[in-house]
């Protein structure tokens, strides 16, 4: 994985009615940090910048539509949707998943250190030079 496939381009599609939408929600995600907004080709397009480990396409649509902004429900933006949302929940859990978990590691190593584990060598001394 590249670094820079954390870095996402994302477009917001609004249902065209009511109009004016995008441009809300635009002026609404403008004042968000680590997060850039453009209008999008049509007029109920945004296309939003983000890095995964801040944001996620499904965070930014759930905050929007809690604000009473309707987005597109055509099968096809509802399949794109949902494998964006697929790909950055299991990018964003392997992110997490590379970070050493120092606490757990040094409780591992105690615990294996004080357990009877069957690396030992039994051969007595004087054996073990025997040729």
């Amino acid at each position: 994985m590249q670094p820079c496939d954390l870095e996402k381009n994302r477009e917001i599609v609004f249902h065209p009615l009511p109009p004016g939408q995008a441009g809300r929600a635009m002026a609404l995600l403008e004042g968000l940090e680590g997060l850039s907004v453009r209008p999008g080709p049509v007029d109920y397009v945004l296309i939003v910048r983000y890095h995964v480990c801040e944001y996620t396409l499904q965070g930014l649509e759930t905050a929007l539509t809690s604000q009473g902004f309707h987005l597109d429900n055509s099968l096809l933006s509802k399949l794109r949707r949902a494998l964006a949302h697929f790909c950055e929940q299991v990018q964003r859990c392997n992110v997490a998943a590379n970070e050493p978990d120092i606490k757990s590691q040094q409780a591992f190593m105690k615990a294996y250190d004080h357990h009877l584990h069957g690396d030992r060598d039994e051969t007595p001394e004087e054996w073990r030079g025997y040729k």
